[in-house]
């Protein structure tokens, strides 16, 4: 790729169980280190009785988050307001260079205010009626990036991604996308998300969580841990912030083949990865880490594996790792939060740990995993990473960076 048509990105804005973008450092030694203290047991408040649960789950620190001022002032929107504010910086640079009119927003998310809903049914079976001021319009899938548009009062196109896991990651590439067609010259692009009850028990309905630790490509693993999170860039024709970092490629498969199962071979997920690397114009033997998608979960862990060897061969020394074990699957968030510690990555050259139990699958493909000592000390300079989403109902999705 060129630098004439290069997509830089900012230093990004985020916030998870890990850490957030008031202190990167404390963010990467966490991802390094394998510290996951931010992951927490949680009993849903909307189960009881002898059948409550616990989860093990990211929850953000109540006290990093502030009222937004806005008239649906959810967790979900104060989760993203920490992050845009982070963003300010460059949101301002881009404003003076292109103006409000061109640059868009893209957001990717899952749930958008279940909270709220739960409240209000609630109060509807209990009452009779919803309360004062409950309005479906909260919970429109459009909500976070309208409200991003207008925290910034910009002007450009502003669209919403509900893609399952890979949500943020379709924003990301649809942004780029933007850039290229010549329809904006930057646009604020990632994902937010929060663990609500509901989302905690929809998964457990599916047996896809795990109640102790998440252990993602043991032989042992049992599901995921959730978390919540916001990560975003702004993604623009220019280095605004300077750090020479590119979006180089990205790929998208559709399986198709089942709602919440991916494709067991591994196909959907190669042909994402294969895709981001013709995009581009890059060979396996560039990619200096790949951010797994992780879960912990038999199905996906297994598909992914496999898709890794298809594309990058048997045994492949390419480090790998999972962070979710750090900051909790983030669901909408997770893609471009997991994209944020590539960034570190290649900025800092250390690498994300991968956690678990060392117990391999012999029904899986090999994989090379990021131990703590190569996490601080990897093979080779990094300046190059994929991440992989892979989400619901097939929908996948590799993104490729690059140092320039």
């Amino acid at each position: 790729m060129s630098h004439a048509s290069s997509i830089y990105l900012s230093n990004p804005g985020f916030i998870c169980a890990a850490g957030n973008s008031s202190d990167p450092d404390a963010f990467i030694k966490n991802l390094a280190s394998g510290n996951r203290d931010g992951i927490k047991a949680v009993v849903p408040s909307i189960s009881g009785g002898e059948e409550a649960k616990t989860f093990y789950t990211g929850k953000i620190d109540d006290a990093l988050l502030k009222p937004t001022g806005d008239r649906f002032d959810m967790r979900c929107l104060q989760i993203l307001d920490f992050a845009l504010e982070a963003l300010l910086p460059a949101v301002l640079k881009a404003k003076n260079k292109y103006t409000a009119e061109r640059i868009g927003v893209c957001i990717g998310s899952c749930d958008n205010g279940s909270a709220l809903s739960f409240e209000a049914h609630k109060a509807f079976f209990n009452e009779g009626s919803f309360p004062a001021g409950y309005d479906l319009k909260a919970q429109g899938a459009d909500y976070p990036a309208a409200y991003t548009s207008r925290k910034f009062g910009l002007k450009g196109i502003s669209l919403a991604f509900s893609t399952a896991c890979s949500s943020s990651a379709s924003a990301i590439i649809k942004a780029s996308q933007l850039i290229k067609s010549g329809l904006c010259d930057a646009v604020i692009a990632g994902g937010v998300d929060v663990a609500s009850d509901t989302v905690l028990l929809g998964f457990d309905s599916l047996e896809a969580v795990d109640h102790g630790r998440t252990n993602p490509f043991s032989k042992n693993r049992n599901g995921i841990n959730l978390g919540e999170g916001a990560a975003l860039f702004v993604l623009s024709r220019d280095d605004l912030d300077e750090t020479k970092i590119v979006l180089a490629g990205s790929g998208e498969s559709s399986d198709a083949s089942h709602m919440t199962a991916p494709l067991a071979d591994g196909t959907g997920a190669q042909t994402a990865m294969q895709s981001a690397l013709q995009d581009a114009g890059l060979t396996p033997e560039s990619i200096d880490y790949i951010n797994l998608h992780g879960t912990g979960t038999h199905l996906n862990d297994s598909m992914e594996a496999k898709g890794v060897e298809l594309v990058f061969g048997k045994n492949s020394s390419v480090p790998c790792s999972s962070t979710k074990p750090m900051t909790g699957h983030t669901l909408g968030a997770a893609a471009s939060l997991e994209l944020t510690g590539c960034f570190y990555a290649i900025r800092r050259n250390i690498l994300p740990v991968h956690l678990w139990d060392g117990v391999q699958d012999e029904e899986m493909p090999v994989l090379s995993l990021v131990s703590k000592d190569t996490a601080t000390n990897p093979p080779r300079p990094v300046q190059c990473c994929m991440s992989n989403s892979f989400a619901f109902g097939g929908c996948n999705a590799s993104l490729i960076i690059r140092k320039i």
